[in-house]
């Protein structure tokens, strides 16, 4: 089907109540493929296309959404007034304007100012290609030690393509290209169980394999599942702890980047809620969400609204400048629009998202940071956490920890967490490393998973709660 013949003017107006609202129709193709192991067999080879399209109108700051992959102007038409009636039924009639024809959009097409080439689409690669990938690396993982009792290794790939049009006239079309290599393993000595993890991922065609060896990922996550399983329990109380710049992003995704997305922290729902100007971490600490970095895992062109993709620098110097806003928070609450709007596909509708977030380089060396601490723990690698967005208050777990002593990392601990309250951590932090590591996610949010990087340098922070089983 040809959509550029569809008349969106007329599906537009279909669901528009007054010239002020706003409608977008987000389409979507989207070809995957899933290939996935459990024990030593493949279980899931999965080889899928979806297409399909999402309205949206948003109308008195409110939000009216249905999706169809009946992609017939008709269709689009009727689900379009659908969504008119449902707007106009659900307001007082004389704040809704009225029905009628509006004026005509002349439709440009919105061009990208960064451009990202795949050099081999994925689409173009046989599945026995991409099996060739994951079964040797299965084999390698069972065995590569008689403690491995459980090996889970992943690979994913999409390739999407989107056309957006919104009652804006504007007319967008996007290639998006995705890959990710995951290995989850589980090791055992008969008395308890580690697990180790790692991934990587990138915007990228198959040429990702170019310069990842999917092999060296299995293995960080062996050495780092039996490196734990032999460690002793990691102490607990108040100490110092340094966060390796290996050790993902964890920190910032969870313990500020969530509470600085305009839905949360336009609806009071974020501690950092109403703090634009004030100062909410260290002088050290700058907090950048970056959605134009080619080949990061978070990189578009386009968020899922069609507003460009884009630097923003949201905390600097220690002061929160700005929240991530999508098109809804920009009309609710007035925030500046900072490309954050996206959606799993077609069937969701937009909200505000992190894409590549991470905490800026500072000025110190990694190992002098090591160096300074006495007492402490080093996390080399954090594993899951919950936080509470409207406190602050995080638990997380560490996947892969060391003791310091006398500023050397040494023996390996095991079931470490760390505990604290997020702007209180952010401004106590007081060395910044002038490395940056990037860690790969699939970000939750309302049901919806969409890809995300994030990184930090090493940073020190010189007080938090770690808890563990021996008492300091």
């Amino acid at each position: 089907m040809n959509l550029e013949n569809i008349n969106f003017n007329a599906v537009i107006d279909n669901a528009k109540i007054s010239e002020e609202d706003f409608v977008d129709i987000f389409v979507e193709t989207k070809i995957s493929t899933l290939l996935s192991n459990e024990g030593k067999r493949l279980e899931k080879a999965v080889n899928g296309v979806i297409q399909g399209a999402g309205l949206r109108l948003i109308s008195n700051k409110k939000t009216y959404y249905a999706y169809t992959n009946n992609l017939e102007e008709n269709n689009l038409k009727k689900i379009a007034a659908e969504l008119r009636q449902a707007a106009y039924s659900s307001c007082a009639v004389n704040n809704c304007g009225e029905n009628g024809i509006f004026n005509p959009l002349n439709f440009n097409e919105k061009k990208p100012k960064i451009n990202f080439s795949i050099i081999k689409d994925v689409t173009g690669i046989s599945i026995d290609e991409k099996l060739k990938i994951v079964a040797p690396v299965v084999d390698y993982s069972w065995g590569y030690d008689k403690k491995v009792v459980q090996v889970n290794i992943t690979y994913s790939d999409y390739r999407q393509n989107v056309l957006i049009v919104n009652s804006l006239g504007e007319f967008i079309k996007d290639c998006r290209e995705n890959l990710a290599f995951l290995a989850h393993v589980v090791v055992s000595n008969g008395k308890r169980l580690e697990v180790g993890y790692d991934s990587a991922g990138e915007f990228a065609g198959f040429e990702f394999f170019d310069k990842n060896i999917p092999q060296d990922i299995a293995e960080k996550a062996l050495k780092r599942a039996l490196t734990q399983l032999d460690a002793p329990d990691a102490p607990s109380g108040t100490m110092a702890v340094v966060l390796s710049s290996e050790a993902g992003g964890t920190m910032i995704h969870e313990a500020i980047g969530h509470g600085l997305e305009a839905d949360i922290a336009g609806n009071g729902l974020s501690v950092y809620s109403d703090k634009i100007g004030e100062q909410v971490a260290s002088n050290l600490i700058t907090v950048i969400d970056d959605s134009s970095l080619p080949g990061k895992r978070g990189f578009y062109r386009f968020d899922d609204e069609g507003t460009y993709s884009g630097r923003n620098v949201l905390v600097e110097g220690g002061i929160l400048k700005k929240y991530m806003s999508d098109r809804l928070s920009h009309i609710k609450y007035g925030y500046g629009l900072t490309g954050n709007g996206r959606r799993q596909s077609y069937e969701h509708v937009p909200i505000v998202r992190m894409s590549n977030t991470m905490i800026a380089p500072g000025k110190s060396n990694p190992e002098d940071i090591i160096k300074s601490v006495n007492d402490g723990i080093l996390v080399k690698k954090m594993g899951g956490g919950q936080v509470n967005t409207v406190t602050g208050d995080f638990v997380f777990d560490v996947m892969e920890g060391y003791v310091i002593k006398g500023g050397i990392a040494g023996e390996a601990v095991s079931g470490a967490t760390l505990m604290g309250n997020g702007p209180e951590i952010l401004k106590n932090i007081d060395m910044v490393g002038n490395d940056l590591g990037f860690g790969i996610g699939t970000c939750g949010k309302d049901g919806q998973g969409v890809p995300v990087a994030d990184a930090q340098p090493t940073l020190r922070i010189p007080s938090i709660i770690v808890g563990g089983k021996n008492l300091k």
